[in-house]
């Protein structure tokens, strides 16, 4: 197999942390995203299942190319081998960052 390079992404989303590994990642034409192909999932090679990694197949069950906002981003790592994917429960004082640039006016204070 050639050397390709691996990814780990961490991101936010919906008040859980996902990580996944991917082979493709680049910033997208829709300004705002980041795009990641090619997700890398481990191989079941035996009777051990780890159910939060199949929880995140599914997740991802025939998605072909996911688009990130890069405010959900926490963190992107070029690995040389491939772990194990996973969604957990975010907890603490994670939240979306940066906040919005523009607050529309309301509440009638001008």
């Amino acid at each position: 197999m050639a050397n390709h390079p691996t990814y780990k992404v961490i991101f936010y989303n919906q008040g859980q942390i996902f990580e996944v590994f991917a082979r493709q990642i680049y910033q997208s034409d829709l300004y705002g995203f980041i795009e990641i192909e090619e997700l890398v999932f481990g191989e079941r090679s035996g009777v051990l299942v780890d159910p939060s990694e199949e929880k995140l197949k599914a997740e991802f069950e025939g998605v072909k190319r996911s688009y990130l906002p890069m405010h959900a981003i926490v963190r992107i790592d070029e690995v040389t081998k491939e772990g194990v994917g996973k969604i957990t429960e975010a907890k603490g004082n994670i939240s979306p960052f940066p906040m919005p640039a523009f607050t529309p006016k309301g509440g009638g204070q001008d």
